[in-house]
């Protein structure tokens, strides 16, 4: 966010994430994107990604966990968030979905929330306790 808005000149605290959900393939990517970051790697707990429909979808059965497409982090200024049609998924370094509080309040295992595409209700995926992880440390 802080070189986004050094690029352009905007105050950091008008700045806020879009995501794209990307379902090419990582090996076609071959240069980053203009303005933000491809993140690539996170699995997803309780739900899984459906390329066809480019929603939140249920699990299969006997799936723990599915990989989440490439995201494209896209700063934007003064961005209003949507309020349906997505869910606020929390991503969390490790499975434990705990950490220990730092001196600034924070978890040290959440890293931030983002938003998947969904045709279902926040409470639909807050009942399965749908969360986004980095690293499956079993």
């Amino acid at each position: 966010m802080q070189n986004h808005a050094r690029k352009y000149q905007l105050p950091i605290d008008t700045i806020t994430y879009g995501y794209g959900m990307q379902d090419e393939p990582l090996e076609t990517v071959d240069k980053p994107p203009s303005d933000g970051a491809y993140v690539y790697g996170l699995y997803i707990e309780g739900a899984r990604w459906n390329a066809e429909k480019q929603v939140l979808d249920e699990s299969r059965p006997k799936e723990l966990y599915t990989d989440l497409p490439i995201i494209h982090l896209l700063p934007i200024a003064n961005r209003k968030a949507p309020k349906d049609g997505f869910y606020h998924c929390p991503i969390y370094k490790t499975l434990s979905r705990f950490g220990v509080l730092s001196t600034t309040g924070h978890s040290t295992n959440f890293v931030m929330p983002i938003e998947i595409p969904s045709d279902r209700p926040q409470i639909h995926w807050i009942m399965r306790g749908v969360a986004g992880i980095s690293s499956l440390n079993f």
